[in-house]
């Protein structure tokens, strides 16, 4: 599944940054993901929430800070997730009783997408997954008026 853009984006291979605060500067780019229809007994799970971080950190060549940190909430049992990244944050949200799972990607250097929609289907049962992809930082046409 191709993520949904939000800006612009650009064909860098590698970020442009400039130390000038007239220039343009690209500082990544965000996934905001959510996947409806998910099996409510997995969103509960703070083991399969971890497992699906573990991948998402592991096969995008990602740095988690310390520890990730979960907050299992009680019945209907939703679960929140944050993991520090040097790379920005992944963190994630879980609506048992909605069937919904929510997470956000944030990384300040170029990747390519993860395969959010065939990994959220296998991993928490997920219906249908909803990806946006946000381009972050200061684009040239911006800093050009």
């Amino acid at each position: 599944m191709k993520p949904e853009t939000l800006s612009a984006t650009s064909s860098r291979s590698a970020p442009s940054v400039s130390t000038a605060s007239s220039g343009p500067v690209d500082s990544g780019a965000e996934w905001i993901v959510d996947a409806t229809g998910c099996d409510p007994e997995l969103l509960k799970s703070q083991s399969i929430l971890a497992d699906l971080f573990d991948a998402i950190v592991s096969e995008l060549g990602l740095n988690v800070i310390g520890t990730p940190q979960w907050h299992p909430f009680p019945e209907p049992g939703g679960v929140t997730g944050l993991a520090l990244l040097s790379e920005s944050h992944l963190a994630c949200h879980t609506y048992p009783e909605f069937q919904l799972l929510t997470l956000n990607l944030y990384c300040c250097r170029p990747h390519t997408d993860w395969p959010w929609e065939a990994e959220l289907c296998r991993r928490v049962g997920a219906q249908h997954v909803r990806v946006r992809r946000v381009e972050r930082g200061i684009r040239e046409e911006e800093v050009s008026s």
